[in-house]
C-alpha cells in the first residue's frame, strides 16, 4: 500500500467523510464496551472468567471484544443479530412467505431485514434473562458472589440493558453500512476482535523478555502467520468460473451475435459460518459439563476441551458438514440453471435444464470440499501453533478469517471510491477480485 494512495484518500471529501464517520462510530462502540451493568462485582466476575478459557463463554467474549468478560451493556455483542440473520436465511427455504419475499427484490429484502431486527430483540431478551439467572448462581473461586443483590430487579435491569445494548450495536452497524465505509456489522466484529491485539502483543513481548519465548520461535511463528494470511487472501478471492454462452437473438430485423460470459463460484461460498456453528455446537455441551460438579461431567469437559484429539476431529467434521449444508441453503443450482435457460444461456457441451443443474452441482460439490479442507486447516492451526511452539497465538481460526475477510472487503470498497474518481487504488496494476 503506497503512501501516495493513502494520501489520495483525504483528497476525496466524500470518502474522507465516510472514513471519519466509520472511525467515530467504532469509537462509540468501544466506549460502550466498557460501561458495566449495575449490580455486578467486577472482581468476582473476572476471577470466574479466568477459569472459563476454552468454553463457549470465552468464544462469545472474543466476538464482543471483552465486553462479556466485563459484563457491559454490549456484553451480547452482535451475535444475536447474526443468529437472527442465519435463522431467517434457513427459514426462507422452509417458509413459502419468506421465500416469496426473498424473490421480491429490494422491497422484500427490507421486509426480511425488519424481521431480522425483531428476531434480534427477542433473542437478546431471552439470552439476557438466561445470563441474569446464570450470574446469580455464579461465585468466584474465592467464594465471592458475582451479583450483589439477586432478584427480579437485577434480572429486569440486566435484560433491559443487554437488549438495548444489542439494539444500539445493530443500529450502529446499519449506520456504518449506509454512511460509512464497509459492512457495519462485520466492522463491529472486526473491532471487537482486534481490540485484544495490544494485550496479545504486550504478552508476547513479556515472554520474550523473560526468555519463555525465544526469538527464533517468535520469528517462525511470525512467518507462519504471514503465510496463513496469504493463504486466506488467496482462497477468499479464488473462484471457479463456468463458461456460459448466450444464443443469437433477433431484435427487429437485426441479428445479434451470442455473447460469452461466466458463472463465478467461490471456493469458500459459506464464509465463516461453518467455523462459528461448529465451535458453538461443540463448546456448548463442554460448557454445561463444566458447570456440573460430577466426575463424569468433568471428564466430558476435558475431552471436549480445545486442543484434544476428540475436539479436533469433531471440529473438522462439523466444519465440513456445515460447509456443504450452508452452501446448499444459499446456492440453488436448479434455480440458476432455470434462469440461464430463460435468458437463452447455456454451458458449452451441456444441455440446458436438468443436465446444466447437475453439472453446476457437481462442480460446486468439488470446490466446496476444497473450501471445507481450507477452513479446517486454518481453524485447527492455532492448536498446532500452541502445541508446537508454545506461543500465545491470539488470532486463531475464526477470528483470523473474520479479520482478513473484513479488511479485504473494506479495502476493496475504499479502492472502488478512489478508482471512480480516477485515483489509483491501493494495489498498483491490479484490483481486488472476487469480493464486493
Amino acid at each position: 500500500m503506497a503512501a501516495g494512495s493513502i494520501a489520495n484518500i483525504f483528497k476525496i471529501p466524500e470518502l474522507k467523510k465516510r472514513i471519519l464517520y466509520t472511525v467515530g462510530m467504532l469509537a462509540v462502540y468501544r466506549i460502550g464496551a466498557h460501561i458495566p451493568i449495575p449490580g455486578i462485582q467486577a472482581g468476582a466476575l473476572a476471577e470466574f472468567f479466568n477459569q472459563m478459557s476454552g468454553t463457549i463463554l470465552a468464544f462469545f467474549d472474543m466476538f464482543s471484544g471483552g465486553a462479556l468478560r466485563r459484563l457491559t451493556i454490549f456484553a451480547l455483542g452482535i451475535m444475536p443479530y447474526i443468529s437472527s440473520s442465519i435463522i431467517l436465511q434457513l427459514m426462507t427455504v422452509a417458509v413459502p412467505h419468506l421465500e416469496k419475499l426473498k424473490k421480491e427484490g429490494e422491497q422484500g429484502h427490507r421486509k426480511i431485514t425488519q424481521y431480522t431486527r425483531y428476531g434480534t430483540v427477542v433473542l437478546s431478551a431471552i439470552q439476557g434473562l438466561g445470563i441474569s439467572f446464570g450470574l446469580e448462581a455464579m461465585t468466584s473461586p474465592s467464594g465471592v458472589p458475582v451479583v450483589m443483590t439477586p432478584g427480579w430487579g437485577f434480572r429486569l435491569m440486566t435484560v433491559l440493558s443487554l437488549t438495548a445494548g444489542t439494539a444500539f450495536i445493530m443500529w450502529l452497524g446499519e449506520q456504518i453500512t449506509e454512511r460509512g465505509v464497509g459492512n457495519g456489522i462485520s466492522l463491529i466484529i472486526f473491532a471487537g476482535i482486534v481490540a485484544g491485539m495490544p494485550s496479545g502483543i504486550a504478552n508476547s513481548a513479556r515472554l520474550l523478555e523473560t526468555g519463555q519465548l525465544t526469538p527464533i520461535t517468535a520469528l517462525i511463528a511470525l512467518v507462519i502467520m504471514v503465510i496463513v494470511v496469504g493463504v486466506i487472501v488467496f482462497f477468499e478471492t479464488a473462484q471457479r468460473r463456468i463458461p456460459i454462452q448466450y444464443a443469437r437473438r433477433m431484435v427487429g430485423r437485426k441479428m445479434y451475435a451470442g455473447q460469452s460470459s461466466h458463472l463465478p463460484l467461490k471456493i469458500n461460498t459459506s464464509g465463516v459460518i461453518p467455523p462459528i456453528f461448529a465451535s458453538s455446537v461443540i463448546m456448548f455441551p463442554a460448557t454445561i459439563a463444566g458447570f456440573i460438579q460430577h466426575p463424569m461431567m468433568r471428564t466430558i469437559a476435558d475431552k471436549l476441551a480445545p486442543g484434544t484429539l476428540i475436539y479436533t476431529l469433531m471440529y473438522v467434521g462439523m466444519i465440513v458438514f456445515f460447509c456443504f449444508f450452508y452452501t446448499a441453503i444459499v446456492f440453488n443450482p436448479v434455480e440458476v440453471a432455470d434462469n440461464m435457460k430463460k435468458h437463452g444461456g447455456f454451458v458449452p457441451g451441456i444441455r440446458p435444464g436438468k443436465p446444466t443443474a447437475e453439472h453446476i452441482d457437481s462442480i460446486l460439490s468439488r470446490i466446496t470440499l476444497g473450501g471445507a479442507v481450507y477452513l479446517s486447516l486454518v481453524c485447527v492451526m492455532p492448536d498446532f501453533m500452541i502445541k508446537t511452539f508454545s506461543v500465545p497465538f491470539y488470532f486463531g481460526g475464526t477470528s483470523l478469517l473474520i479479520v482478513v475477510g473484513v479488511a479485504m472487503d473494506t479495502m476493496s470498497q475504499v479502492e472502488s471510491h478512489m478508482v471512480m474518481r480516477q485515483y489509483s487504488g491501493f494495489l498498483k496494476g491490479s484490483k481486488m477480485r472476487g469480493r464486493k
